[in-house]
């Protein structure tokens, strides 16, 4: 019998990195700009110069960037703090780690001892900065000579794995980055243009000089009047409409310290959008590099027409610096955000002449949409909100004043708000309630019926919304001084059910035969049935409209005949064999169409013969 001896082995291998695949990833994946490395250059050298600041309060710092279209190549050239041997070697090599990221926390504190600094303002922190160069280059170079060394270092890499470090005569403090671009690359050591674009697409503000191919003109801005601590108004307004190309309607500067550190400036857009789908966003800068330009969710929901810039100092950039990560900082800015804005706002509201009016009347579609779910914001409406009405533009604090319940018929309520949402009414119900004191509000426009109604749930009782229609409680006495209505006999109530409408009778103080109210819902119904019918209406969105309805049935168009006319009095009195009971339907009819009722083609055949026979009537048997 043969036992196997299995022998006991191990031994340490390489990991093995695909340098080319691992670029490639980084390219398509990490970093959706081609122009990031630019970026990410520029922000190693401005670390770097930072590093230098710290260890001398008087320098100031400076970066080259120079193009050579002949060779092919763009360098990146910084006078910061330099790099020894043995920090290109362990930092410059090594794919996530670098000495930002060293400084930031990301090393053991035994590692982080022997470097210069505390990383207190520095950006970059992962270590992927360098290696982003080779999304555009086949070939990097770097020189560097560090303050602690007496000689220069030159580190060079491809896109293999090996890596080669020498010495180099280089005298300046500082070092140099030379992409030997791809061929598909080259715009950016051929275009003046391109690279100067990038430039103040990311680093505009950077507090660092820029210059390019040795130009005594810095390409970057570096000073905005919404980074200054008190700016004055009129240029922070001036500087915001040119940098954002458009004229502010209101402009917030905000900075503060506590609780945390913000600087910058917002405004209010004048670009109004159709929807909610434009979501506020914001330019952000962190130590003053540009993460992006539309960082989404920093402000509130309902301010979509807010625009800006804000320097964030406790923000946090993902791995690509491209956004920033949402963490706890990042909420607690959006809610310090939000209540700056809203005190903001609240101040101009107490302002005399109300340039918030103003802005609420320019976005109003986005102002009553959003105050829908957001309780402080519907309370600030309600102090420059105007809803139309009968008795003209009211806030809502008017209208309750002006609509007290009757005592004679409402000894349960403080307030009856009478409403109408049918564009089409306005006309005939300004009539209405002009011989009364309370008025109709026309909440006709987007969200402003569910924006009316949210606002009286906020009264908390006492107060009662109703639509004027015939339907509603005390309508018929209160509005249109009506008395004793009742629904028509079982005959006359057929003759007219070509009119789609319920048809009463009561006694009217003053006023024509017939008066017509629309229920805009039993209208919509019609509409959608009309598609359905033709077949313009798909599947999916007519089970929608389908559960819609049957959650809120519809109701119908109302008409009243005013018993104290004398046309409706012998119309009634003679039958509806009887030429004026066409003459009636007739008038119904109209009174529906003039309220914007759409008439039916069987509506529209009997409305024909009705005039038949009322033509037939006049000219008598003889004629």
């Amino acid at each position: 019998m043969h036992v196997r001896v299995h022998r006991v082995w191990s031994r340490q291998i390489p990991f093995r990195v695909d340098i080319a695949g691992i670029i490639e990833i980084m390219g398509s994946s990490l970093y959706s700009r081609l122009d990031t490395p630019i970026r990410e250059l520029i922000q190693n050298s401005y670390d770097a110069i930072l590093r230098r600041r710290a260890r001398d309060l008087q320098f100031r710092g400076r970066i080259d960037i120079h193009q050579d279209a002949a060779a092919g190549t763009l360098t990146f050239t910084d006078d910061g703090v330099g790099l020894t041997a043995e920090e290109a070697e362990q930092y410059l090599g090594t794919l996530g780690i670098g000495m930002t990221g060293i400084l930031k926390g990301r090393r053991s504190t035994a590692v982080k001892s022997t470097i210069v600094g505390d990383g207190e303002g520095l950006v970059g922190q992962f270590g992927i900065g360098l290696f982003s160069a080779f999304m555009l280059a086949d070939f990097l170079k770097v020189e560097s000579r560090s303050e602690d060394s007496d000689e220069g270092v030159c580190w060079e890499a491809g896109p293999g794995t090996e890596i080669r470090l020498s010495s180099s005569d280089r005298t300046q403090f500082g070092t140099s980055v030379t992409l030997h671009l791809k061929p598909q690359f080259r715009m950016w050591c051929e275009s003046l243009e391109s690279l100067e674009g990038a430039i103040r697409e990311f680093a505009d503000f950077l507090p660092v000089p820029i210059h390019v191919n040795d130009r005594p003109a810095r390409v970057n801005v570096i000073n905005a009047p919404w980074f200054e601590a008190t700016p004055e108004p009129e240029s922070l307004e001036l500087a915001l409409a040119d940098y954002f190309n458009e004229a502010p309607l209101d402009v917030i500067p905000i900075r503060m310290e506590h609780p945390l550190t913000i600087a910058g400036a917002l405004y209010i857009s004048p670009q109004r959008t159709p929807g909610f789908a434009d979501e506020s966003t914001v330019a952000v800068t962190v130590r003053r590099m540009v993460i992006s330009r539309r960082v989404r969710d920093l402000l509130p929901a309902w301010g979509s027409f807010f625009r800006g810039i804000l320097e964030l100092e406790d923000g946090t950039p993902v791995a690509s610096r491209e956004d920033l990560v949402r963490d706890d900082n990042f909420r607690a800015l959006r809610r310090t955000l939000e209540e700056h804005l809203y005190q903001h706002l609240e101040d101009l509201a107490d302002q005399p002449g109300s340039r918030l009016e103003s802005i609420v009347t320019w976005h109003r579609y986005h102002f009553a949409g959003a105050a829908l779910s957001e309780v402080r914001l519907r309370y600030l409406l309600r102090r420059v909100y105007r809803f139309q009405t009968s008795k003209g533009p009211l806030l809502l604090d008017e209208i309750l004043q002006q609509s007290a319940a009757d005592p004679l018929y409402e000894n349960d309520l403080e307030s009856v708000v009478w409403y109408n949402a049918d564009r089409r009414q306005e006309r005939y119900l300004d009539e209405l309630f002009s011989r009364i004191t309370v008025p109709c509000v026309h909440a006709v426009r987007s969200f402003e019926e569910s924006l009316l109604a949210e606002m009286l749930v906020d009264e908390d009782g006492g107060v009662e919304l109703r639509q004027a229609t015939p339907s509603a409680r005390n309508f018929n006495r209160i509005v249109l001084g009506m008395t004793d209505p009742e629904d028509l006999a079982a005959g006359w109530q057929d003759y007219f059910s070509s009119t789609d409408a319920r048809v009463m009778i009561a006694s009217l103080a003053s006023g024509p035969p017939v008066v017509a109210f629309l229920n805009d819902r039993y209208e919509l119904a019609r509409t959608f049935e009309e598609l359905r019918r033709e077949g313009d209406i798909p599947t999916g969105f007519q089970r929608l409209i389908d559960a819609h309805f049957r959650q809120a049935p519809t109701g119908r168009n109302e008409v009243v005949l005013n018993r104290t006319h004398r046309l409706v009095q012998n119309a009634l009195r003679s039958g509806v064999s009887s030429p004026l009971a066409s003459v009636l339907r007739v008038l119904v009819m109209n009174a529906l169409t003039a309220a914007g009722a759409v008439r039916s083609a069987g509506a529209a055949a009997v409305q024909a013969e009705d005039l038949d026979w009322i033509a037939d009537a006049l000219r008598g048997p003889g004629a």
